[in-house]
């Protein structure tokens, strides 16, 4: 019974067993295409995607006015520390100067200058015309008494404390020239006049200093005469205001900062107002699951 009936059962053990490995081998194969095929699986994917990190370095956003370009480098500390500092006047100037800036810049066009120069009366007087220097500069754009005679303008002369008292004597006495009632006028205190002086005096500055628009600017607060001392202190044929600088006094060197400082500001206000102004490049650290999610920005990406 057993030698008849061992070869039908051996057969079917056969069949079981290849069943049971076949299914075996398929429940293998099924499950390691699960582990690899992530597509399957988002929640695989996620947990087993890796994120290398990576960072984009941001540019910087700062446009500079075309007569400034060229020494970004040694600009940018004084004028992040002017923001930080005179925040408050930087905003109020920029207000005021909606008004006077426009006026100022047009004047400048007609004497072919560049109409960065019109922040100098921001600087002088704060578009105060009243405005009274200690040295006896008057009006809109700070000119003295003996400048605003060379070019033509009316004006009052300063005068010392015994001359005021010697004028005082003679109305007293009746000695004085001017009738009662008569108004002397003064044209720096008269903007679209004090502002034709100011570009005439810039043009001829420029004529003498081969259009080297700093060194213009400088000389409008220290005299072309120390300006040209400061040149041949150098030793240099044609210096700029970088090679020279040292040579000018402290009160110019500051001047020609802060002139490169507002024209910066005013040229970026909408970044300035915003906090958004970025002077040199800097790094922000990100995953590189956001590579290619980056939006269209002036952003440099690089792995670690």
């Amino acid at each position: 019974m057993i030698l008849k009936n061992s070869p039908k059962k051996v057969s079917i053990k056969s069949i079981i067993f290849f069943i049971c490995t076949s299914l075996l081998f398929a429940f293998k194969t099924l499950s390691g295409q699960n582990k690899t095929d992530t597509t399957k699986n988002p929640l695989i994917a996620s947990l087993n995607k890796k994120s290398e990190p990576g960072y984009i370095v941001r540019k910087s956003n700062v446009v500079y006015p075309e007569i400034l370009k060229g020494n970004e480098e040694e600009m940018m500390g004084y004028i992040e520390k002017f923001i930080r500092n005179k925040r408050d006047y930087l905003v109020a100037m920029y207000s005021k100067g909606k008004f006077f800036l426009p006026k100022a810049a047009s004047i400048l066009k007609n004497y072919n200058l560049p109409e960065e120069l019109k922040v100098l009366v921001t600087l002088e007087s704060a578009y105060n015309g009243n405005a009274v220097s200690k040295a006896g500069a008057v009006g809109y754009w700070q000119i003295m008494d003996e400048l605003a005679g060379e070019y033509g303008m009316k004006y009052i002369a300063r005068t010392s404390g015994a001359e005021n008292k010697k004028i005082k004597q003679d109305g007293k006495n009746g000695l004085n020239k001017v009738k009662p009632g008569v108004k002397i006028r003064d044209d720096r205190k008269n903007f679209n006049k004090s502002t034709h002086t100011a570009a005439r005096y810039l043009r001829d500055q420029s004529r003498h200093l081969a259009e080297n628009w700093l060194l213009v600017v400088a000389s409008y607060n220290c005299g072309a005469g120390n300006v040209r001392k400061a040149i041949k202190k150098s030793g240099l044929l044609n210096p700029t205001f970088w090679d020279i600088k040292n040579y000018l006094p402290l009160e110019t060197r500051s001047f020609v900062m802060n002139f490169i400082t507002l024209n910066v500001i005013f040229n970026n206000y909408e970044m300035f107002s915003l906090n958004k102004l970025r002077f040199a490049p800097d790094k922000v650290m990100i995953s590189t699951d956001f590579e290619n999610n980056l939006p269209d920005l002036p952003y440099e990406y690089s792995t670690l």
